[in-house]
């Protein structure tokens, strides 16, 4: 199974996966078969209890999609859940199983789960890219040696696609960048000349850490109401105005899907066309894959 950090190399596409809040992922997986998309894409993600709800657990969801599918799968791990020991302990058992590819993210607040749940929150993002630098190193977290080493990890981390204030984004990049991220995973972008400010970050960052690569977020927006609701409250993603008066003239729901598709199609092809590495995002819709690719 080929690395993903060898395939950042040139071309990469992944695709999310939300595992269900169910005992087993089973119906997730019989649902990417039955769609095709699985081939299609170099590999997946999975997601960590997003929305702090309760869900299938990532690590054993990416086993499982590995076992499966022969591709390889990011596994997030949230701070949000998880002490300094638990974050090792789970890397020390996802190693076993081969699930090598990890997302360090912060996590949504536990304030909005649908379990009476206390956020932990040892620290975000950075520390557990410095735990799995360290791990890389054949260390736990407090410099002590394995016995056996780890496998090498390959670390990615996210960013926002959009601020007022780029260079607070940048600042960002580039702390995850210097902890050893492979690279970093934008929010969805739905504006190319933001997706070329993202290019320009890149090649920044690339001229100390040389490996360093950025893989463009992309989420198909196929519903005005979808639309609406990134434009006005999710903070770090934009929606130009454009979109939503497109998807305004449509005379019905069909309509509708068919502008958001086009569109979302052709800024698939313009991204691609600039940086061959794209995340794609589906919200388990994962049948649009197929007629996006094929």
């Amino acid at each position: 199974m080929q690395s993903l950090k060898e395939k950042l190399k040139n071309k990469l596409i992944t695709l999310e996966t939300t595992p269900p809040k169910l005992p087993t992922i089973k119906p997730m997986i019989e649902k990417l078969q039955k769609s095709e998309a699985y081939k299609y894409v170099d590999g997946f993600s999975t997601t960590d209890c997003p929305l702090s709800k309760l869900k299938f657990n990532s690590i054993i969801a990416a086993y499982r999609l590995q076992e499966t599918f022969k591709k390889p799968v990011i596994a997030t791990m949230t701070m949000r859940d998880r002490n300094l020991i638990a974050l090792q302990s789970d890397l020390l058992g996802a190693n076993e199983l081969d699930v090598t590819h990890i997302l360090a993210i912060t996590g949504d607040s536990v304030r909005i789960s649908d379990q009476k749940a206390k956020g932990v929150l040892e620290g975000n993002s950075l520390l557990l890219l410095e735990i799995i630098e360290k791990f890389n190193k054949g260390q736990d977290f407090m410099g002590k040696e394995f016995k056996i080493p780890p496998k090498p990890i390959t670390p990615f981390a996210v960013s926002n696609s959009f601020a007022k204030n780029f260079s607070s984004i940048e600042k960002k990049i580039y702390k995850k960048a210097s902890k050893k991220a492979a690279a970093i995973i934008t929010q969805p972008i739905y504006n190319i000349e933001i997706a070329k400010k993202f290019i320009e970050i890149r090649d920044k960052i690339k001229k100390e850490f040389s490996d360093f690569e950025i893989v463009f977020g992309f989420f198909p927006i196929t519903k005005l109401k979808t639309a609406l609701f990134l434009q006005k409250n999710v903070p770090g993603i934009y929606v130009p105005n454009e979109w939503i008066e497109n998807l305004q003239k449509a005379q019905n729901e069909k309509e509708e899907e068919l502008i958001g598709f086009e569109m979302s199609k052709e800024l698939f092809k313009k991204l691609f066309t600039l940086n061959p590495r794209i995340h794609i995002m589906t919200a388990n819709h994962f049948e649009i894959v197929k007629k996006l690719l094929e």
